[in-house]
């Protein structure tokens, strides 16, 4: 288990434990957490489950492979360090404590 903050644009944070081996996108999905809508079910075909990762948990992520690059394309003001999309981040117990800011819409 990992404990993740996901903060609305709005600035409303919400705190959820997310069972290891599930994504970011599930753990907010599972939780009814708004600003995360993953039309595609996770299966990084879209941009909206985007994020933007906490400057302090940007390096300790793995790195963006070239579909979810290419996919942030299409997100609403991507970030290029900060910018994720959540159904690509397998949670471990390494992400307690994560971060994650929502943008102003997904698209």
């Amino acid at each position: 288990m990992a404990k993740i903050t996901y903060v609305e644009h709005g600035g409303k944070e919400h705190v959820v434990e997310v069972a290891t081996g599930l994504t970011v996108m599930e753990g907010a999905r599972d939780n009814g957490i708004p600003g995360i809508e993953a039309d595609c079910g996770g299966a990084c075909a879209c941009s909206t489950c985007h994020v933007y990762v906490d400057a302090a948990w940007v390096e300790k992520l793995p790195a963006k492979d070239a579909m979810e690059a290419d996919m942030l394309d299409f997100a609403y003001e991507p970030d290029p360090a900060k910018s994720r999309l959540t159904c690509q981040l397998k949670v471990t117990d390494a992400l307690d404590g994560l971060r994650v800011q929502m943008p102003e819409k997904q698209i």
